[in-house]
């Protein structure tokens, strides 16, 4: 059985779309509808724009799931029996097996980027990546630091988790990670504390927004990063979504999932093999491939 998964933020570069842009006439309708939408012209940044436009926040999350949806959109090779996608890349898998429109999913990325920015303002945070621990060792140091919010946000592969928090819990979680064991605890260049209670402003306007918009069961399940396992009923979908910004991102197990229920081959839909990456160390013997 084939997933096809799709990456999250972190995964964009300069130049991505451009060939699709030039080459399908489809998906240039998509990039235009999608510069309609927003009210500036975001296909100009994803492909003439620096390193440095790309990683603003209002920029990075659209131009991921334009990516990666316009691509899923315009592929004859996109046939899932499954999706998935990390954390920012729920939403396209969710455009991309119908459960969401095209216009919808976009709205609802932007919509995110500005309030997880907004987020990031009130409360000074952010992330940090812990390699070579066991997840119940880091969960335990993370639940031990008092008077500061520290809490696992990514369960990315074995011995990889990524933490997100307060600016000093983070800084005191990696001190005491690295003094029992951790082969590295590596501060992320991100804006604030994904995936943590501190996303709760965020979390309040994005519910209103989801609450608000049209969701259809999609074409076939989504293994969603809240519940790690195969959901095909809207009501339950958008809840797993809604929970999303302050709850941690399980891919872990929601690659152990797909697995058991028969996938073998993933398939990323999207910009980089972040993902790929990921799944070969949770399951050695998966194929892995691009769309």
């Amino acid at each position: 059985m084939k997933a096809v998964v799709f990456p999250g933020q972190g995964a964009q570069f300069p130049g991505m779309g451009k060939s699709l842009y030039e080459e399908n006439p489809k998906a240039k309708v998509l990039f235009e509808q999608a510069n309609s939408i927003l009210g500036f012209r975001i296909s100009d940044i994803l492909f003439e724009g620096s390193e440095d436009e790309l990683k603003q926040t209002n920029v990075t999350q659209p131009a991921i799931f334009l990516h990666s949806v316009i691509l899923a959109k315009t592929s004859s090779q996109f046939a899932p029996d499954m999706v998935a996608g990390h954390s920012l890349g729920e939403f396209s898998a969710l455009v991309a097996s119908g459960a969401l429109e095209f216009e919808d999913g976009l709205r609802l990325v932007y919509q995110r980027a500005l309030a997880m920015q907004e987020a990031c303002e009130i409360n000074p945070s952010s992330m940090a990546a812990i390699l070579g621990l066991e997840d119940a060792l880091v969960e335990k140091i993370c639940s031990e630091i008092s008077g500061e919010v520290v809490v696992p946000a990514n369960y990315n592969c074995p011995g990889q988790l990524v933490i997100s928090g307060s600016t000093k819990g983070i800084e005191m979680a990696c001190e005491l990670l690295k003094a029992a064991g951790a082969k590295r605890a590596l501060p992320l260049p991100v804006g604030g504390a994904f995936h943590s209670p501190l996303m709760e402003p965020a979390r309040e306007k994005l519910q209103k927004a989801i609450e608000s918009t049209q969701f259809k069961a999609p074409s076939c399940p989504i293994y969603q990063n809240v519940s790690t396992k195969a959901e095909r009923e809207v009501e339950t979908i958008k809840k797993n979504l809604i929970a999303q910004l302050t709850a941690p991102v399980k891919w872990t197990q929601s690659v152990q999932h797909m697995v058991a229920d028969g996938a073998s081959l993933f398939v990323e839909c999207g910009p980089g093999k972040v993902l790929q990456g990921l799944i070969k160390k949770i399951h050695p013997e998966a194929e892995v491939a691009s769309l």
